[in-house]
Formats: structure tokens, sequence, C-alpha cells
């Protein structure tokens, strides 16, 4: 009899654990959010149980519940403005290592803990690779004075570089999902970005948009399963 396939979950636990071979004594961890980065939570604080010392910074509310309940020390980025490695998940991955975060709703905080670390791992199974962005609704996060105001702004700043995307205010029980830096996510349905790199500096330029899922230059390298092995990714 053939064994099966790994599942999803497995796939992403098997990543997640890979990530492990990056972490060294003393470091200062960015702990990411979704699924994938749980496992990472949960396999590094097994080592931490076993003796590693490290110190970790957590991308979300939940991150950081998970990691105190598992026995990973916390501090802030007040406290440790420069972190060693961030690891985290994506919602899609292109081969230059481009991003599509925030599914999640922490796509702010993520990206601030990104930008704070010297090094990004991705951890991920291996649907999240993708040829061209844009499969998966980009996030944008926006404060929620003015917001109809600000959605206007973005669609006009997407016709201008020739983009027509349906966006929508996300929802949770029926209510506008808040943060946990108390804004609003739009998702943009783009089903292909020509240019990420573009779309990201247009965003940047509308008031009211605090942050966008577009992660461009910052992940060094990605680690991937699928049902062929682990394989580690760089840019």
């Amino acid at each position: 009899m053939l064994d099966e396939a790994p599942a999803g979950d497995e796939l992403r636990r098997r990543a997640a654990e890979a990530a492990l071979a990056d972490v060294r004594a003393g470091m200062k961890l960015g702990l990411g959010s979704g699924r994938t980065a749980e496992h990472f939570v949960r396999a590094l604080a097994k080592r931490v149980r076993d003796g590693l010392a490290v110190v970790g910074v957590a991308t979300s509310q939940r991150t950081a519940a998970l990691a105190a309940a598992e026995g990973i020390v916390l501090t802030s980025l007040d406290r440790e403005p420069a972190l060693d490695l961030v690891v985290d998940g994506a919602d899609e991955i292109d081969p230059g290592l481009r991003l599509i975060k925030g599914g999640g709703g922490a796509l702010l905080r993520e990206k601030i803990i990104a930008t704070a670390a010297e090094r990004m791992i991705v951890v991920a199974d291996a649907s999240k690779l993708v040829d061209q962005l844009g499969a998966f609704p980009l996030p944008v996060e926006i404060v929620e004075f003015g917001a109809a105001a600000t959605l206007a702004a973005i669609k006009r700043a997407l016709a201008g570089i020739g983009l027509d995307a349906p966006m929508q205010l996300r929802l949770r029980d029926g209510q506008p999902l808040v943060t946990d830096g108390g804004n609003r996510i739009v998702d943009i349905a783009c089903g292909r970005i020509p240019d990420p790199d573009q779309l990201a500096r247009t965003l940047d330029g509308v008031p009211g948009v605090v942050e966008h899922g577009l992660f461009v230059a910052l992940a060094s390298a990605a680690i991937v399963a699928g049902v062929d092995g682990v394989r580690r990714l760089s840019g």
C-alpha cells in the first residue's frame, strides 16, 4: 500500500520546523502570525524548554498569547528595536520572494517587525508559490476615519496605473474587522499584479492607507514544504 501524501497542515509543520536550523542561542526573534508561523512558535518552544535562550517579539496578539503560553520570553520593539531574524508565513510567494501577506489581518505589525529584522525567512507549504502575485486578494490596512474617502482615493490611484480591481471592506461577524492596531482591512481582488513594486509605491502614497500586504525586498529566504520534500528558496 502506497503512503498517503502529507496533508496541508503537515506540510506547514515541516516547513516551520525546518526554519529552526536558522535559530541560534541569544537571538532576538520576530514571531509571525498564521497557521505555519504558529507551528514555528510551538517548535521553538520545545527548543526553549530544552535550554535554548532567545527572546521573541510577536506580530499579533494571538501569537503573543501562544508564545507566552508555550514559555517563550517576549519583549517589544521599544526594548529591542533591532531583531536578528523573523520567521513568518505568507499568503503568496512569487519567484522573486515578493509576498502577499495579511490574510489574518496582522500585516501592519508583520511589516514593522520584518523591517526591524536583519533577516526574514518565510515558511509555507508549496501551495503558496505562484508565478505572479494577485490571485489572493491584497489586504490594505486603512484608518477608520474617512474610510469611504480613502477607498475612493485607492480606486483612483489604482486606475492611474491601469488597475480596475474590486475592493471589499473585510467583515467579521457582519461588522468591519478591527485589527490589533485599531484599523480596518480592505481586500483588493487584483487577480494578477503586473508590477508589485509599482503597486506598492502607489498604495504608499494614498492618505489613509496605513500599510499594505505587499512585502517587497524583505524576505531573504523561503522554506517551502511539498510532497517532494522541503526546499529552501533564496532571492
